[in-house]
């Protein structure tokens, strides 16, 4: 197989240069900045005759540019492997690539211009041409089924009135009113022509067409909050003549984007079971005319769906997370046992999004493994392997990389328990390592078996620093079916957090970790983790660090674009009706306990965990005199987008923990 050797830009190579000739006597080891400099596939589009794939590829931001993300191109490679080329590439952004319905156009979402909006490039050659003019950007799109237009999604623009008012500095917001809600628009590809499908009276979140392009399937909800369109979407059957919209069928909670079947008379999705259940990790199908549901995928193998695709009338295609490991399969739409397509067990690479042909025999895939981030692979349906395509980070071979593995434990009552391991590089049998515990967010979030390392996931950099490092997929989890997901209702950071404490007693008891040198950290709820083990749980951690966590529950949902969301699947409770067990989850609850070094790092304009959290625990530390540092990074919301704030944190991160855990002065590097 001829694989692609992609560019690796001047400031990546001087980069690269330079660490190498520092390591060129010892063994090499990832650091931040190698991490920044690393080139990665983020989707596939395969072509509707199964011969070509565009993808998308994430290149770094120069250290000298000026602030912000990686820009993101877009490359073709033939199905069989071969020279890939470039097709959009520069200082920008290009992704959502789709195929028009004969293949003869690349279609995808740049802000090359005025917003984001959709341009159109011939396959064969020519200059990519804007087919939308939104005033405001375009968020998602599809192509018709005989490709002479394009249906978009964009949030309303302001009205005149509210420019006005504006100007004249009357821009007060009255909080649940006046919403401008996301709306269905159609673009003519020929004439340029748009015009708005549904009213500007509810919020459309994913849609798809019919096969016969007279309707579509949505998922939509009244407002546009954030908290409904996690909790409160109902799926709908528009008519694209006159706007008018049906309910398809009762559903509750979570749901994720619809696809109408080839022949038009059944509609698949994957959503929840109920409102309490905190992933849309279930299929179900309908009959287009509406009905009961059938669902199609009942817990009896414990994973969580992640996406679904119609390969032929009778047969769905769907790929979920499974423990620690990602399968493809093939479902009877009628009901009955899958097929199973692919399976990234026994080392094989973690698939991530999906792409099929038009008749189902071939798809695209991204996957990653345990020493490469993602890149493009193919593979047929009949046969079920993966081919790579390409090979990004051809340097990283030179690398050497901590061991990764499954370790399991049992929880004290009872529950068998999961998560990722890695080795320190150049590991000793017999040794006791020092240990550092990542912890994921959501809690619907899971550790798999493949790339874990990025500026917020520290894992190979910690690795080639000497530490052990333990991922734990603890009760909540995704990937172990919807009662594992709901077993830590009503108990928020009890009985889960004494799951990672116990899988951390599991290792000491292997005789691998130090317990005297064992720190945590993570992001969201996993930085929410890191604020227990740095309270409650401080006589047990000799460092923390706690990114955009939570440290007080009451406040939190006072403040937070989730309260719903936080309350039906997390909670299971209203959290005024139950004070005492509020307070006793919250971190500063247990602030006179703090005695573990703690570094604090928040994004300034954070609306999921906004930053009074870490101001809280900053504060509450401060007063008992912990050690403590807060960072604050400008412009970034829940998670860092620009590289300088990226590499900023990840080197600080390290930094704490060889000062705590390591016990190493790290004033003389």
């Amino acid at each position: 197989m001829l694989r692609r050797k992609l560019r690796i830009g001047i400031c990546a190579f001087l980069i690269l240069a330079a660490a190498s000739l520092a390591q060129s006597q010892e063994t090499k080891v990832l650091t931040p900045e190698l991490v920044e400099s690393l080139r990665y596939v983020t989707s596939a589009a395969l072509s509707p005759d199964g011969q070509l794939i565009a993808y998308g590829f994430s290149v770094p931001r120069a250290a000298d540019e000026e602030p912000g993300g990686s820009y993101s191109e877009i490359w073709i490679i033939p199905f069989e492997g071969g020279e890939a080329r470039p097709f959009v590439t520069g200082k920008g952004r290009a992704g959502s690539i789709l195929w028009s319905p004969d293949g003869k156009l690349l279609s995808f979402i740049t802000n090359r211009g005025k917003g984001s909006q959709i341009h159109v490039i011939p396959v064969d050659g020519g200059e990519a041409e804007a087919v939308t003019s939104s005033p405001t950007s375009v968020i998602g799109y599809r192509w018709s089924p005989d490709g002479k237009s394009i249906a978009y999604l964009a949030t309303d623009p302001e009205s005149d009135e509210q420019k006005k008012a504006e100007k004249e500095g009357e821009d007060w917001e009255v909080v649940d009113k006046n919403y401008r809600h996301r709306r269905i628009h159609v673009v003519d590809i020929d004439s340029g022509e748009s015009k708005a499908i549904t009213p500007a009276e509810y919020t459309v979140w994913a849609f798809n067409w019919s096969p016969d392009g007279k309707n579509f399937v949505v998922t939509a909800s009244d407002d546009p909050t954030t908290d409904a369109s996690y909790m409160f979407k109902h799926l709908y059957v528009v008519n694209i003549e006159d706007g008018s919209r049906r309910k398809l069928c009762d559903t509750e909670g979570k749901l994720a984007i619809p696809v109408w079947s080839p022949g038009g008379d059944k509609i698949a999705w994957n959503g929840a079971v109920d409102i309490n259940d905190e992933t849309s990790g279930t299929l179900f199908v309908v009959s287009s005319e509406g009905g009961e549901q059938l669902e199609l995928t009942p817990d009896y193998y414990g994973g969580s769906l992640q996406w679904c695709f119609w390969v032929d009338n009778d047969t769905i295609a769907y790929t979920t997370i499974e423990r620690q490991h990602t399968y493809l399969r093939l479902q009877p739409a009628a009901g009955g046992e899958p097929t199973t397509v692919y399976a990234s067990a026994n080392g094989k690479p973690l698939l991530g999004g999906v792409s099929f042909s038009a008749d189902g025999s071939r798809f695209a895939a991204t996957a990653s493994s345990t020493t490469h981030p993602t890149e493009l692979f193919a593979g047929t349906t009949a046969e079920g392997g993966l081919n790579q395509l390409t090979d990004s980070n051809p340097w990283l071979a030179e690398y050497a990389f901590g061991k990764q593995e499954v370790v399991k434990w049992r929880a004290s009552d009872g529950l068998h328990l999961e998560g990722i391991l890695v080795k320190p590089v150049g590991y000793e049998e017999g040794k006791r390592y020092p240990l550092i515990v990542q912890v994921h967010g959501g809690p619907e979030g899971a550790y798999v078996d493949g790339w874990n390392t990025s500026y917020s996931r520290w894992t190979q950099m910690l690795a080639g620093r000497g530490y052990a490092v333990f991922a734990p997929n603890y009760r909540a989890s995704l990937g172990r079916g919807v009662a594992f997901g709901k077993a830590d209702h009503h108990d928020l950071g009890g009985r889960e957090f004494l799951d990672v404490v116990e899988g951390i007693d599991n290792l000491v008891k292997m005789g691998l970790v130090d317990s005297e040198r064992v720190g945590m950290g993570g992001g969201s709820y996993g930085g929410y983790f890191s604020a227990i083990a740095a309270t409650k749980y401080s006589h047990r951690f000799a460092a923390s660090i706690v990114f955009a966590g939570i440290s007080n529950w009451f406040s939190m949902m006072g403040v937070s674009d989730i309260p719903w969301e936080n309350t039906l699947v997390h909670f299971e409770y209203k959290w005024y009706e139950h004070p005492e067990r509020t307070w006793a989850a919250s971190p500063v609850s247990y602030i006179r306990n703090a005695k573990t070094p703690t570094l604090i790092a928040h994004g300034a304009r954070d609306a999921r965990v906004p930053i009074g959290q870490g101001w809280e625990l900053y504060t509450g530390m401060k007063f008992v005199g912990c050690p403590v540092e807060f960072v604050i990074y400008p412009r970034e919301p829940h998670g860092l987008r620009e590289r300088a704030h990226r590499l900023d944190y990840a080197e600080r991160a390290l930094a704490w923990y060889d000062k705590y855990v390591m016990n190493k002065d790290v004033s003389e590097e």
